[in-house]
Protein backbone atom coordinates (compact mmCIF):
# COMPACT_ATOMS: atom_id res chain seq x y z
CA UNK A 1 0.00 0.00 0.00
CA UNK A 2 1.29 3.46 -0.87
CA UNK A 3 0.25 7.06 -0.28
CA UNK A 4 -0.40 7.26 -4.02
CA UNK A 5 -2.90 4.40 -3.73
CA UNK A 6 -4.70 6.17 -0.89
CA UNK A 7 -4.70 9.36 -2.98
CA UNK A 8 -6.23 7.48 -5.87
CA UNK A 9 -9.02 6.07 -3.68
CA UNK A 10 -9.74 9.51 -2.22
CA UNK A 11 -9.85 11.30 -5.56
CA UNK A 12 -12.55 8.94 -6.82
CA UNK A 13 -14.92 10.67 -4.36
CA UNK A 14 -16.74 13.94 -5.23
CA UNK A 15 -15.21 17.26 -4.17
CA UNK A 16 -12.00 15.91 -2.61
CA UNK A 17 -9.11 18.30 -2.03
CA UNK A 18 -5.79 17.71 -0.32
CA UNK A 19 -3.43 19.84 1.69
CA UNK A 20 -0.66 19.69 4.25
CA UNK A 21 -1.66 20.32 7.88
CA UNK A 22 0.41 20.49 11.05
CA UNK A 23 3.59 20.83 8.96
CA UNK A 24 3.73 17.25 7.65
CA UNK A 25 0.34 15.52 7.49
CA UNK A 26 -1.06 15.00 3.99
CA UNK A 27 -4.80 15.45 4.51
CA UNK A 28 -7.77 14.70 2.29
CA UNK A 29 -10.80 16.94 2.67
CA UNK A 30 -14.37 17.39 1.54
CA UNK A 31 -16.03 20.79 1.93
CA UNK A 32 -12.97 21.99 3.83
CA UNK A 33 -13.26 19.22 6.44
CA UNK A 34 -10.66 16.47 6.72
CA UNK A 35 -11.72 12.83 6.37
CA UNK A 36 -8.25 11.22 6.08
CA UNK A 37 -4.99 12.26 7.75
CA UNK A 38 -1.79 10.57 6.62
CA UNK A 39 1.76 10.61 7.94
CA UNK A 40 3.69 10.07 4.70
CA UNK A 41 7.04 10.82 6.34
CA UNK A 42 6.48 8.34 9.17
CA UNK A 43 8.14 4.95 9.07
CA UNK A 44 5.97 3.03 8.65
CA UNK A 45 3.50 5.36 6.94
CA UNK A 46 0.45 5.99 9.15
CA UNK A 47 -3.08 7.26 8.64
CA UNK A 48 -6.22 8.22 10.57
CA UNK A 49 -9.91 8.02 9.68
CA UNK A 50 -13.22 8.70 11.37
CA UNK A 51 -15.45 5.71 12.16
CA UNK A 52 -19.09 5.57 13.26
CA UNK A 53 -19.58 6.01 16.99
CA UNK A 54 -21.16 2.57 17.28
CA UNK A 55 -18.17 0.88 15.57
CA UNK A 56 -15.38 2.69 17.41
CA UNK A 57 -14.69 0.17 20.20
CA UNK A 58 -14.91 -2.81 17.84
CA UNK A 59 -12.56 -1.15 15.35
CA UNK A 60 -10.00 -0.57 18.10
CA UNK A 61 -9.84 -4.34 18.67
CA UNK A 62 -8.37 -4.85 15.18
CA UNK A 63 -4.65 -5.13 14.57
CA UNK A 64 -2.87 -1.80 13.93
CA UNK A 65 -5.78 0.36 15.17
CA UNK A 66 -5.68 2.70 18.15
CA UNK A 67 -7.50 5.88 19.19
CA UNK A 68 -6.05 8.89 17.37
CA UNK A 69 -4.30 11.22 19.82
CA UNK A 70 -6.32 14.34 20.67
CA UNK A 71 -9.29 13.44 18.43
CA UNK A 72 -10.00 9.85 19.46
CA UNK A 73 -12.87 11.14 21.56
CA UNK A 74 -14.52 12.14 18.27
CA UNK A 75 -14.18 8.52 17.07
CA UNK A 76 -11.04 8.93 14.97
CA UNK A 77 -8.78 5.91 14.75
CA UNK A 78 -5.08 5.77 13.98
CA UNK A 79 -3.71 3.05 11.72
CA UNK A 80 -0.09 2.40 12.73
CA UNK A 81 0.98 1.12 9.29
CA UNK A 82 -0.98 1.62 6.07
CA UNK A 83 0.18 -1.84 4.96
CA UNK A 84 -1.93 -3.44 7.72
CA UNK A 85 -5.01 -3.01 5.54
CA UNK A 86 -5.84 -4.42 2.12
CA UNK A 87 -6.85 -2.20 -0.78
CA UNK A 88 -10.47 -3.28 -0.27
CA UNK A 89 -10.31 -2.43 3.46
CA UNK A 90 -8.84 0.99 2.66
CA UNK A 91 -11.64 1.67 0.20
CA UNK A 92 -14.14 0.79 2.94
CA UNK A 93 -12.57 2.96 5.67
CA UNK A 94 -11.89 5.94 3.38
CA UNK A 95 -15.41 5.93 1.93
CA UNK A 96 -16.93 5.50 5.38
CA UNK A 97 -14.91 8.40 6.82
CA UNK A 98 -15.70 10.57 3.80
CA UNK A 99 -19.43 9.91 4.18
CA UNK A 100 -19.36 10.62 7.94
CA UNK A 101 -17.71 13.99 7.30
CA UNK A 102 -19.69 14.88 4.15
CA UNK A 103 -23.01 14.10 5.84
CA UNK A 104 -22.36 16.84 8.42
CA UNK A 105 -21.64 19.53 5.83
CA UNK A 106 -24.24 22.28 5.32
CA UNK A 107 -26.81 21.45 2.59
CA UNK A 108 -25.54 24.23 0.30
CA UNK A 109 -21.99 22.85 0.48
CA UNK A 110 -23.21 19.31 -0.21
CA UNK A 111 -25.09 20.59 -3.24
CA UNK A 112 -22.02 22.43 -4.56
CA UNK A 113 -19.87 19.33 -4.10
CA UNK A 114 -22.50 16.90 -5.38
CA UNK A 115 -21.99 14.65 -2.34
CA UNK A 116 -25.61 13.66 -2.01
CA UNK A 117 -26.93 16.87 -0.50
CA UNK A 118 -30.25 18.50 -1.25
Amino acid sequence: MTIETLQSICHQLPGVTEDIKLDHHLCFNVGGKTFLFTGPDSVPVTASVKVPDEDFEETLQKECFSPQAYIGRYKWVHIADINCLSHKAWEFYIKQSYRLIADKLPARVKKQLNTGGE
